[in-house]
């Protein structure tokens, strides 16, 4: 094996309540460099589907963007000491008052590689029972609730300039080329 990468130091630039960054000093070959990272303890996001097939979507202020984002139902792992699969039941019934009977992990990814740690874990929801939502936030509380069929979200998506790599990633881990003509 070639020489290591090894991290020889961090230095705290930033806390926050949703992630923190660091300055972390690697070491390799005999020289060292530094990489500016955020520090993020994970999220989930939700892909649930309804009995008549309708998938269900949240439509929400994002302030990175500063507009309104379609997205599946998604949240931090912000609770201490709870697994992904409970966050994931929470969110859902925070962002879409749903309970869902079957779970099915469609895998996890890292959302930026390059700058962020944050590791994102999905989940096919069914089996829903629908119950008044319970949103977090002001993002969540202003926010739309919407159930679309394939063909209605694929028009939806193929109108919108970008959308949430998230849920493409969920449609295609379920539907395989969503976006593809039917």
């Amino acid at each position: 094996m070639s020489d290591p990468f090894l991290m020889v130091g961090t230095e705290p630039l930033l806390h926050s309540f949703v992630f923190d960054v660091e300055r972390r000093t690697i070491a390799h070959q005999g020289a060292t460099f530094t990489r500016d990272v955020v520090v993020h303890e994970g999220a989930v996001a939700i892909l649930a589907v309804n009995d008549a097939g309708e998938i269900g979507l949240i439509r929400q202020y994002r302030a990175p963007f500063d507009r309104d984002v379609l997205e599946i139902p998604a949240g931090t792992l912000d609770v201490t000491g709870e697994d992904p699969l409970e966050a994931a039941k929470r969110e859902l019934f925070e962002e879409l008052g749903c309970r869902a009977a079957d779970w099915t992990l469609l895998g996890r990814f890292m959302v930026s590689p390059g700058w962020c740690s944050q590791l994102m874990t999905i989940y096919e929801a069914r089996g829903l029972s629908l119950f008044e939502r319970q949103p977090e936030g002001p993002e969540e509380t202003s926010s739309s609730v919407h159930w679309m069929s394939a063909s209605e979200l694929r028009q939806v998506l193929r109108e919108e300039d970008a959308i949430d790599s998230t849920m493409a990633i969920a449609l295609h881990r379920v539907f395989g080329n969503f976006l593809d003509v039917d």
